[in-house]
């Protein structure tokens, strides 16, 4: 692997060597390249009158545009409003003539078809693409506006993070990563720069120019990606699956994070070649024991050794403080399109004026309409700050709730689950919970529903002695800042996946008001 743990005198720059203006030496003819970063090239030029958007009213009639927010090679991307919910997004427009001449059709293509399957995912940490507007000369893409800019520039600020942020943020990228996979596309194109910063600093997955999707079985060779992000694999222009690339780039990703700079780096190209082909690099000795554990995991040259995502979730740095809705494997796209509709946000679009029963028949049909682009909208800032896969419909309906009241309610599920518990201060509890093994103390409510003596509570000692497959956790809720209340469960010990099969009997049992 060629870590050491010695401290390096002068780290390697973060920004990534740009393919746009380095070959990829040895690389297979099939290579594509990545345009250069938005931020450098960025625009802050406002247009107004018929001018705004670049005459592109008509295809963009249904929003207000706005100023540029950074330009590429053959396109740019605007700020605009939705006319008739008054959000903002970003539409990215794709010149087709620029992207002929730069021979870039097939690369747009891919990512059109791609965007278009994008459209039905929903994750909190991948970019929400609401449509996709082709005409003959250009193509529009409207996706969720994300206004701290990327990683990238982030990173670059904080010089370094420390772990507990890099892990919140790593952890959001994992997710997303996994996604793509359970989804069967693979990014091939994973760096800070195709991160994007929301409002509440967290990282949006975005640019699948050099995406691809996945079959059982068939081997991907295009070599493509930002040479210091690229697995030693695709650089070399050999045979690969899909995920253990995007591995790799992750690895990459978190030392970036932990360190302030790039693994692999050198003004040659030649010798950056030969550095990630040997997986020559340097571990700072300021990391923790568990993170100079995993970093060396991923960026493993071979990739049949290489640690999957899978293994990289169950990897104790990675558990750490893992909140509770990415504790949970990311759904396929078919089961989120079973998802129950909105009833609030349904009526919100109605009252814009749509039919609320064609609203319904479209979003049932997966069908991509203006009232559709709506719901959507509305529906992304409405809960954006508490999605999750697991329960997300029942903290928001307990977010409405006074914090008694909801713990009254958590409290019964647990007792119906057998759960025993231990609170620690006010709406704070120990738990402990073995399938299978009765409840043997009382409700930690007198009649009245208040609490009694943290005396009388049973420790679970003797529990574990005689049950090990016993998990131990904390409750916590928590009242956010505009006044709503979260429920965080917080895994302790046990198994993972016994865990998660409480949490969804406890979803289960809830009975939310």
């Amino acid at each position: 692997m060629g870590a050491s743990s010695s401290r390096r005198r002068s780290p390697p720059s973060i920004r990534s060597v740009d393919p746009c203006r380095h070959a990829h030496g040895s690389s297979s003819s099939g290579a594509s390249s990545s345009c250069p970063r938005s931020a450098d090239l960025s625009s802050t030029m406002k247009m107004d009158g018929n001018t705004r958007g670049g005459g592109h009213c008509e295809a963009l009639k249904s929003y207000n545009l706005g100023k540029t927010l950074g330009a590429s090679t053959f396109g740019k991307v605007i700020i605009a409003d939705h006319k008739l919910t008054g959000l903002k997004v970003a539409v990215k427009i794709l010149n087709r003539r620029k992207m002929k001449t730069m021979e870039m059709e097939e690369k747009a293509n891919r990512e059109i078809k791609i965007l278009r399957s994008f459209i039905d995912f929903i994750h909190p940490h991948i970019i929400r693409i609401y449509e996709v507007i082709e005409t003959p000369k250009d193509i529009f893409v409207v996706m969720e506006y994300c206004q701290n800019g990327d990683l990238l520039d982030y990173i670059v600020e904080k010089r370094r993070l420390q772990e507990d942020v890099a892990r919140r943020i790593f952890q959001q990228i994992m997710s997303a990563v996994e996604y793509c996979h359970t989804n069967m596309v693979v990014h091939r194109d994973l760096k800070p720069e195709n991160l994007l910063v929301d409002s509440k600093y967290n990282v949006k997955l975005a640019d699948f120019g050099l995406s691809n999707v996945m079959h059982d079985g068939h081997f991907l060779k295009t070599s493509c990606g930002s040479i210091n992000y690229a697995a030693p694999e695709v650089i070399s222009g050999e045979l690969y699956a899909g995920p253990e690339v995007d591995v790799w780039s992750c690895g990459v990703i978190l030392y970036a994070l932990l360190c302030g700079a790039v693994p692999f780096d050198d003004d040659n190209i030649s010798k950056l070649f030969n550095k990630i082909k040997g997986g020559f690099y340097i571990l700072p000795n300021h990391l923790s024991d568990l993170a100079m554990d995993l970093i060396p995991r991923m960026l493993i040259v071979d990739p049949m050794k290489r640690i999957t995502t899978c293994e990289i979730r169950d990897h104790p740095w990675f558990q750490n403080r893992l909140p509770r809705y990415l504790a949970v494997p990311p759904p396929k796209t078919a089961q989120q399109a079973k998802m129950e509709i909105d009833e609030d946000t349904l009526q919100d679009v109605a009252n814009l004026g749509y039919d609320k029963d064609h609203v319904c028949e479209s979003l049932c049909n997966r069908l991509k309409n203006e009232e559709t682009v709506a719901y959507y909208l509305i529906l992304d800032n409405r809960f954006r700050a508490t999605s999750g896969y697991l329960g997300a419909e029942y903290q928001q309906e307990m977010s409405r709730a006074q914090p008694r009241a909801i713990l009254i309610e958590v409290l019964k599920a647990l007792k119906e689950l057998n759960v025993y518990w231990k609170k620690n201060v006010d709406y704070n509890m120990k738990c402990s919970w073995c399938p299978g093994f009765p409840q043997v103390n009382d409700m930690l409510l007198d009649a009245n529903h208040s609490f009694v003596d943290d005396s009388t509570i049973m420790d679970n000692g003797d529990v574990n002695r005689r049950l090990p497959a016993v998990i131990k956790f904390e409750i916590q809720l928590y009242k956010t800042r505009d006044g709503k209340y979260l429920l965080d469960m917080q895994r302790v010990t046990g198994p993972q996946l016994l865990f998660l099969e409480f949490c969804v009997a406890f979803l289960t049992n809830l009975r939310v008001l």
